[in-house]
């Protein structure tokens, strides 16, 4: 965020004052992250997209989906129709509940706890 000195001085007077004032005060400011987000940066694969249908019939337009948005290509689509078709949808892995990222978030951060708290431990 960006801001003018002037626009500053309106909107904080006494920010300012005490930020331009002769005083040898000092001060340090420290931030901790509260904890690492262990999906952030992650994108979603086709895999996990079919992974979410309930049936086949949602699975197929999935990939239909996909193909139309350049997300897969034809050949993709092809293998994926093929592999549903002759082991279903149960051929890609368990399926996807609502929640399934948030519970899998839960899992990394206890194991993270519980490791950090070894560490703490044993030093």
């Amino acid at each position: 965020m960006r801001m003018s000195i002037d626009e500053f001085k309106k909107k904080y007077p006494n920010l300012y004052r005490e930020l331009t004032s002769d005083d040898s005060m000092s001060m340090t400011l420290s931030v901790e992250k509260p904890f690492d987000d262990p999906w952030r940066g992650y994108i979603p694969g086709p895999i996990d997209y079919l992974r979410r249908a309930k049936t086949v019939e949602e699975a197929v337009r999935v990939i239909d989906y996909l193909l139309e948005h350049n997300e897969i290509t034809e050949e993709e689509a092809r293998e994926y129709k093929e592999k549903l078709m002759k082991e279903g949808l149960e051929a890609f892995g368990p399926r996807k509940e609502s929640g399934y990222y948030y519970r899998k978030a839960v899992e990394y951060w206890r194991k993270k706890l519980i490791s950090g708290g070894q560490r703490q431990q044993q030093s």
